[in-house]
């Protein structure tokens, strides 16, 4: 009697970094030749289990270097407590659990919440890292979305039909510090749609269909992701991990030059202890010139690789690009081309960045920035600040967003020449600048506009270095007038509902005389004149 492993096949799919344009994992995917076995894994924990040992042990044979993905009912590990039988496959392969991902499949519904979530503490413990699967085409709650605290979050491609549900999505993920992933891409429509809404990683036909052989090569179409980074924060690492190329602390030189030859697109390898921990660093040119030069590997081969690696530069997996930047600055000009490896809480070694990764990610992001620049006071304009203000809601802080604006501007023009205008309205530009504290964002939206972001507490220097200030033009004396919402969180959903409560603040504070400032609440009725006075009728008239 045949067995259904005799008829069971597994074929692989890259997940790509869609900022990168390379693989960063496999994901495994079980192909029966007959019957439809998935559906009784589905109904049967111990098989759900045993095919996902069978999925692992397949990539060990195919030799792949890449983390693996591998699929799992959240049924099963809820009935199942867990996976031991998978740790312990992993062990025996001479793998890492950190570089395997649980794919945690739907269903959901009649799942035992609490032993779920027990089942994935205990996963987490022994190294794996989880991703939610199926979402927005399956049935997994909101609520018990955020409990998991996936590591990944992958969605089917018919969102991508709604790009607000991806972009909401991402800032989700961003809270949760999580990665976003697009399954089943086809097209480059597709494919330009989730870089839009903010997705890092993507799979499906359209980069590589899933094949008996791991793909060396994928199809990834040109383009720039759509959500910028914050200016002064830079783009997070996360989005720039490769797989790191690991063997453990007491491997040999020659281990690690058969690891080299045979993989020329690995920079170098990472030394780690049992634990996962990068304890040396071997760059790839410099290990194959101490290993090709004379009797250097008589010398070298049998003797442990970690003499001739280097310490580990190390960065956190929350860390920014700039962060990495100043790590790779510290060590000498001989390791600028070196991996510097991302680490998780634990210290383990989830991957690897490059430096030419991210210079060009912050190159490019300082061209956008510099294309939304105003020429007059080379501030950035609204957009970057409306960015800013989402991003401030997404994580719950309070804010407080200012208009400032000159009066009579338009006079001042006529009577003093555009060239003392243009003059005026730098020099209030660089008066916010000199203001700004902290976090605070000043954005030039155009003519005599400006937008100020900052904090509750920020206001009162803000208002005071360009309130309490004698301005003049051409000789022609000057006010200006400041309206602020300040937004609780929870009081606005997005940018558009913030700069709508300032639209009647700003009326009620061009209606008062001389420098005027106007604060309101955002969802709350009425104002606090905080400066200036009230035109009387006769004035008025």
């Amino acid at each position: 009697m045949r067995s259904w492993t005799d008829t069971l096949r597994f074929a692989f799919q890259p997940v790509v970094n869609l900022l990168t344009g390379g693989v960063a994992a496999l994901e495994i995917l079980a192909r029966p030749e007959g019957g439809d076995i998935l559906a009784e894994a589905r109904r049967d924990p111990e098989l759900d289990g045993r095919l996902a040992v069978s999925a692992l042990r397949a990539a060990v044979r195919r030799e792949t270097l890449l983390p693996l993905h591998v699929n799992v009912f959240a049924g099963t590990l809820a009935d199942l407590g867990g996976l031991q039988p998978l740790h312990d496959a992993v062990r025996e392969a001479g793998r890492m659990p950190w570089e395997v991902t649980l794919d945690v499949c739907p269903p959901y519904t009649h799942v035992p919440r609490k032993a779920l979530l027990d089942a994935l503490a205990v996963l987490r413990g022994q190294g794996f890292r989880i991703c939610a699967d199926g979402v927005g085409d399956g049935d997994a709650p909101l609520r018990l979305l955020t409990d998991l605290a996936p590591e990944l979050v992958k969605l089917d491609a018919s969102l991508l039909a709604r790009p607000a549900a991806v972009r909401a999505m991402r800032v989700l993920c961003d809270g949760m510090g999580a990665l976003l992933s697009v399954e089943g891409v086809e097209t480059e429509g597709q494919c330009a749609v989730a870089r839009a809404a903010g997705a890092q990683l993507a799979q499906g036909e359209l980069f590589a269909p899933p094949a008996r052989l791991p793909a060396a090569d994928v199809y990834v179409p040109s383009g720039s992701p759509g959500v910028l980074p914050a200016p002064r924060s830079g783009p997070p690492v996360r989005q720039f991990v490769r797989p790191a190329a690991l063997l453990p602390a007491t491997a040999s030189a020659g281990q690690v030059r058969a690891l080299l030859t045979g993989s020329p697109d690995m920079s170098g390898v990472l030394l780690v202890d049992r634990a996962g921990v990068p304890v040396r660093s071997v760059h790839r040119s410099r290990f194959l010139l101490s290993m090709s030069a004379r009797y250097g590997h008589a010398l070298y081969a049998d003797r442990p690789a970690a003499k001739l690696g280097d310490a580990p530069r190390t960065v956190g997996v929350n860390a920014t690009a700039w962060e990495v930047l100043e790590v790779v600055a510290v060590g000498g000009r001989d390791r600028t081309s070196d991996d510097v490896a991302v680490v998780d809480a634990h210290g383990r070694c989830v991957g690897v960045v490059r430096l030419a990764d991210l210079v060009r990610a912050l190159a490019e992001s300082r061209v956008e920035e510099a294309a939304g620049l105003n020429p007059l006071t080379r501030l950035p304009g609204s957009d970057a600040i409306t960015v800013e203000v989402d991003r401030r809601i997404a994580d719950g802080r309070a804010f407080a967003l200012s208009w400032l604006d000159v009066d009579r501007f338009k006079e001042v023009n006529d009577g003093a020449g555009f060239a003392a205008g243009d003059e005026l309205i730098r020099s209030v530009g660089q008066a916010l600048l000199r203001s700004a504290q902290g976090t605070t964002r000043v954005g030039h939206i155009g003519g005599d506009d400006f937008l100020v972001l900052t904090e509750p507490e920020g206001l009162d220097p803000l208002a005071a270095a360009v309130l309490d200030v004698p301005w003049s033009a051409g000789g022609l004396a000057v006010t200006l007038s400041l309206a602020t919402v300040l937004c609780a969180p929870g009081t606005v959903p997005d940018h558009r509902y913030a700069a709508a409560g300032l639209a009647p603040l700003k009326k009620a504070a061009k209606a008062l005389r001389g420098a005027s400032w106007v604060l309101g609440r955002a969802g709350a009725p009425g104002y606090e004149v905080r400066r200036g006075s009230e035109v009387s009728a006769a004035a008025a008239g």
